[in-house]
């Protein structure tokens, strides 16, 4: 016994140490990213947004998509979250049927 290392002690101290230091960053990212929030709950981080009426935040400044291959105007709206009328009054010479891939619409002011 006298010829043992004592590396045989402190590789599973090491190993012990790894795995507390692992459980400290998971569950201190979990925190900041929200997940252990419930729903309608924040956890502080991220960025407060007036609601609207109808309950979604309300983004600030120009906001504009970029057509893909079979978007319509509903659909795009569907996709956003941004009304139709909406897209429709800030994009009056938008034609549904020569919306071609790669152009660019507005969706808000």
């Amino acid at each position: 016994m006298a010829g043992r290392s004592p590396a045989r002690f402190i590789a599973p101290l090491a190993l012990v140490g790894v795995a507390i230091a692992l459980f400290m960053v998971v569950n201190s990212s979990l925190d900041k990213s929200g997940g252990s929030t419930t729903p309608g709950q924040t956890s502080g981080n991220e960025p407060s947004a007036s609601p609207t009426a109808e309950g979604k935040p309300e983004r600030k400044g120009p906001r504009r998509y970029r057509v893909k291959t079979g978007d319509t105007p509903s659909s795009i709206a569907e996709k956003t979250g941004v009304p139709l009328e909406q897209i429709l009054r800030l994009n009056p010479d938008l034609d549904p049927q020569t919306l071609a891939p790669g152009q660019r619409i507005t969706l808000r002011e």
